[in-house]
Parts: structure tokens; sequence; C-alpha cells
């Protein structure tokens, strides 16, 4: 499918989502445009209750369609409920069954994940080299999902999915028989966890604990060991408190900046066929962080994230 180019045009986006009014994706977006001489809007569609409803979700997605969207973003708690509503799903929305993209062109609507992407590329600028023998991994709802599949894709050995829902866990553990069978994984509750860290190499927060409206930490302090690397998604607040303990633990860290920006800068680059200016995005991303935290370590944490990424002491949608 074609991709909008040109400045004669201008470039409509949606965010549909639940909670997602405070999101930096729309300012990061426009701001990319500005520096390629398009006309950008970025709008989000705060959904909760019925709204959330397959019907409903059905109705806005025609209505993109019709009203010329070009495309849309698609986060929590809709990723896998919106597959079967797109008419076509490119490989990696085919292998995992979540979506965070979906681009509009003459009238056919088509499924991406650049979640998947976005971690991927920043965990190798920001947790070179990491041992990626064991690994557990904290969620398996459709962020988790698409972070699994970016680690089969780094090269993981073993990994160990915890999250409450074993239900939603085994479904993961049952795509990744299928896609990647030559990676060992194991399900287990978050009363296990102790028991999965015991060898693990690393783990990956995918949850929504330690957002700004989930505040605490998946895991206890005792658990957490120089050896042992620790990633995070969520990137409100950018240092978590898992992040922060980990960091006084002495473990490498990573937190949720580059998998933002990359799958921001991703999405663009889909919407628009440009190839985006990843270090201006970063230097974006720091500005509209700092500007919004209290936090003095946060803003200093937030002042050099593009440089942070490519070394290894340094929730998304």
């Amino acid at each position: 499918m074609s991709a909008p180019r040109g400045t004669d045009r201008s470039v409509l986006v949606g965010l549909l989502g639940h909670g997602v009014k405070p999101s930096l994706t729309p300012e990061m977006h426009e701001r990319e445009a500005q520096r390629h001489g398009l006309r950008y809007v970025y709008k989000t569609v705060d959904l909760e209750g019925d709204r959330l409803s397959v019907d409903h979700l059905r109705g806005l997605l025609a209505a993109a369609v019709e009203l010329g969207f070009d495309g849309l973003n698609i986060t929590h708690p809709i990723k896998r409920t919106m597959l079967p509503l797109v008419d076509e799903r490119s490989a990696e929305v085919e292998r995992i069954g979540a979506l965070n993209t979906v681009l509009v062109r003459d009238g056919v609507t088509r499924a991406y994940n650049t979640d998947v992407t976005g971690f991927a590329r920043a965990f190798r600028e920001g947790l070179p080299g990491a041992d990626l023998g064991a690994v557990v991994l904290l969620g398996a709802g459709g962020a988790g999902t698409a972070v699994a599949d970016a680690l089969v894709d780094l090269g993981a050995g073993r990994l160990h999915l915890v999250d409450p829902d074993r239900a939603r866990a085994e479904a993961l553990r049952d795509t990744l028989a299928r896609t990647a069978p030559e990676v060992e994984v194991a399900v287990d509750g978050p009363e296990a966890l102790a028991d999965a860290l015991t060898d693990a190499s690393g783990l990956v927060n995918a949850t929504p604990v330690g957002m700004a409206h989930h505040p605490g930490t998946p895991v206890p302090d005792d658990l957490l060991t120089p050896q042992r690397w620790v990633a995070d998604i969520v990137y409100r607040p950018l240092v978590t408190e898992l992040l922060r303990t980990a960091r006084a633990h002495g473990c490498p860290t990573l937190s949720g900046a580059g998998m933002a920006v990359h799958q921001a800068a991703d999405t663009f680059e889909l919407l628009t066929g440009r190839t985006a200016h990843r270090e201006e995005m970063f230097r974006d991303f720091d500005e509209l962080v700092s500007a919004e935290t209290d936090s003095s370590t946060d803003a200093d944490v937030a002042s050099t994230t593009h440089r942070s990424r490519e070394s290894s002491g340094e929730r998304n949608h």
C-alpha cells in the first residue's frame, strides 16, 4: 500500500484506547512531521465502558476509513480486540495475535505491531550484549506478547512467562510453540516469581505495575541481583520503582524510553513513507518528559535518555 508523500495533503492519525489523553506519542509524531514539512494532525480518542465493545470499535474503524484517516495507533486494552476487524495483517501481527497500528489505504485497513520492532531496537541499543539465555517476562497481555516476540527475535533461549491470568500466559506459550518451537517456554503465576528468577539472566516488566496510576513494583527487592539485567516498558514515570531499586542493587537496566520512541518512529515511517529522525525524536521525548516531571532524578535521567540507549547503564502503548 502506498503511503502519503509530499506536502500537498495532510496526514490524519488517531490513537484509540483507554487513558490515552496524556500520551506523548501525538506530540512526538507532530513534531517529527514538522521536520518533514508535512501537515500532520494526531487525535486521541479515549475509550471506556461500552465504548470498548467490539461493535463500537467496528463503528469507529469504519468511521476512520470514511473520514479519511491515514491510520490509527491502538493501545490498551484493545490490541487484540481490534484484530478481527481489520482487512489485512502483517507477518508479526499474524504471529502474535496483537496489533498497535492500523494503516488505511484506499479503504483497506492493514494491521502492524511496532511494539515488537520498537522494543527489539531499544534492547539492542540499551543493553548490548545482554545475556538472553533465560528471561523472565512479567505480563502476557498485548504488550507482553509483543515483547515476547521481540525477545525471540533477539535470540532468547528460554522464556518464563509470569502472569496472574494463567490462561492468557498459556495462550502466549502455545503461540510461541507454533512460531518459535526452538525456544523453551514455561508458565507460572506471580507466586512462583522467586523460583522463576532462580537462574534467570534478566527480566522484563510488561505489566502496568509501576505506572503513575499503578504504583509499586512487581518484583520484591531481594530478588534483584547485579548479575541480572532489568527492563521496564513503562515510561511514566521514566524511572519506575522497579528500575530505581534494580539500579540500587547494581543491575544493568533499560527504561521504557527507547521502546516508546522507536515504536513511534516505526509507526511514523509506516504512515508517511518518510525516514524518521530518531535522534531528534529522542530529544523531543526528553523535553516532553522533563517538562512534566517533578522529580529531579527523573529529570536528570530524561535529559540523557537519547545517550543512555546506547549503553547499559541506564509502558508503552
